[in-house]
């Protein structure tokens, strides 16, 4: 209504948790500066804590879009969840299973031990790509007894030298009491950083106003007087959703008498309106929680979930990595004429799965890059996970101009793998400056040369080359 009137490109003072409101006051600023060092240095637990409406879930959200894309996140908004149901929406966030898994009922059966040791596998497959895991779980203060005991436990998730996983607690003044209760204390000793999100004083007040006016694109047409500011700080004790309810009903007051001055009764008005209450009658209140129960059971068998979850991850890393990455370099006119000369044989799909083609790599090559390898043989699962990530390298190198070629192998215990080839090369020089280009272009891939020959028949041993091979670069 008063948008168009004032020229917003939309409400300033909406209460949805948009990041891109975020006022960097001092205690926000300084709550998401630690949240970030946390990350960073993998803190294990964090709790942050504050008063109804100080814009917790905002910080949340905006701390999300600042985080690299090699840290996988987890966001749990309800927290009236069950144990097993806290796990499963934990792997659906980090992309071990699916929405649509969960829906169809796929997962009938599986205990809450299947499900840690999955989000186990998972945890440990970020390691050799130097990944990370973040939970943070928003209004922890209402989170059954049983859940927060799951979820200490889910911090002993480690290895010998650092914590698998990152738990951010995010909750309301009462979140600090409920930690401190005898129940509760193991948890409440992991805790490594804790900050308290204080309300804004009248200068900061001020400048928030300000801020979302700017952001909102109006700041030129409306303004709010000196003392109208000083009206919204004892009416909203400083509280930003209490500060946003205020000033959109006072916008609404200035336009329905078409003022661009928005002047002290105008904020009074709105505030008996709304009828707001002192903020501080809310504080220091806690709440009963009760534990809910599991509704749906889960089917599949933990082994293949566990299986399939490392290659599911490597698969979403890829992918994010990709998407981030600036295209590679130029490649020179004589590397793109030798690559034009080598096309590839298509050949029939392998068998056992129709997705997967076996593109040879040409007779009169020598070398070649393998830049990965995924399992072809166990569970279905496993399969569709490994054929999902064989596309999605495979449809990233040829658009950054590399012919793609797979080779199978046997590994004898460790089953079939596909390999993923880029190039076919006469020349090792350029092969080695491609495979180099690789590597500094895509954060954790190991892109190597090998001998034509190794890559569609070596086992094993592929990874051991002889010294020769060390002193050239390229494996036998």
């Amino acid at each position: 209504m008063y948008e168009e009137y004032y020229g917003f490109a939309e409400k300033p003072f909406s209460l949805t948790p948009d990041p891109k409101y975020l006022y960097r006051s001092q205690p926000h600023g300084d709550a998401f500066d630690l949240l970030q060092y946390a990350i960073r240095r993998r803190e294990g637990f964090v709790v942050v804590t504050g008063d109804i409406g100080t814009g917790k879930t905002t910080l949340c959200r905006a701390l999300l879009e600042q985080i690299d894309r090699t840290t996988f996140t987890a966001l749990v908004l309800n927290p009236f969840l069950s144990e097993e149901d806290l796990l499963k929406r934990i792997l659906q966030d980090f992309g071990v299973i699916s929405r649509e898994e969960l829906k169809t009922g796929r997962l009938a059966g599986v205990t809450k031990q299947e499900l840690i040791d999955t989000l186990y596998e998972f945890l440990l497959g970020l390691v050799p790509i130097n990944a990370s895991a973040v939970v943070i779980i928003d209004e922890a203060q209402n989170l059954p007894l049983p859940v927060l005991e799951q979820i200490r436990i889910l911090s002993n998730l480690e290895t010998d030298k650092e914590k698998l996983l990152q738990i951010i607690l995010v909750g309301q003044l009462n979140l600090g009491t409920l930690l401190r209760s005898p129940e509760l204390r193991q948890l409440d000793q992991r805790v490594s950083i804790r900050y308290e999100l204080k309300p804004l004083d009248r200068e900061a007040v001020a400048a928030y106003v300000a801020h979302r006016l700017t952001i909102a694109g109006g700041s030129a047409s409306v303004m709010f007087a000196p003392k109208a500011l000083v009206e919204v700080h004892r009416l909203s004790g400083g509280i930003p959703r209490l500060i946003n309810l205020i000033c959109d009903r006072a916008l609404l007051a200035g336009y329905s008498v078409r003022a661009n001055r928005i002047t002290p009764e105008m904020v009074v008005h709105a505030a008996k309106s709304l009828d707001v209450q002192s903020p501080s009658a809310a504080r220091g209140w806690a709440r009963l929680r009760a534990p809910l129960v599991a509704g749906a059971a889960v089917a599949l068998l933990a082994s293949a979930l566990a299986v399939g979850a490392t290659t599911l991850l490597y698969q979403r890393f890829v992918a994010r990595t990709l998407e981030a990455t600036a295209p590679p370099t130029p490649v020179s006119p004589a590397v793109r004429a030798a690559r034009d000369d080598l096309r590839p044989v298509s050949t029939e799909p392998a068998s056992g799965s129709a997705e997967r083609i076996n593109r040879q790599l040409p007779a009169d090559a020598a070398v070649t890059i393998l830049v990965a390898s995924y399992p072809v043989s166990g569970s279905d699962e496993l399969r569709t996970a490994s054929s999902a990530a064989i596309r999605s390298v495979t449809d990233w190198l040829e658009a950054s101009g590399f012919h793609v070629y797979y080779a199978e192998v046997d590994l004898g215990e460790r089953g079939r793998w596909q390999r993923v080839l880029a190039g076919a090369y006469t020349d090792a020089d350029l092969a080695l400056a491609d495979a180099t280009r690789l590597k500094t272009t895509v954060t954790g891939t190991d892109a190597r040369v090998v001998a034509a020959g190794a890559a569609t028949g070596l086992g094993a041993s592929a990874h051991e080359p002889d010294a020769s091979a060390r002193r050239s670069g390229i494996e036998p």
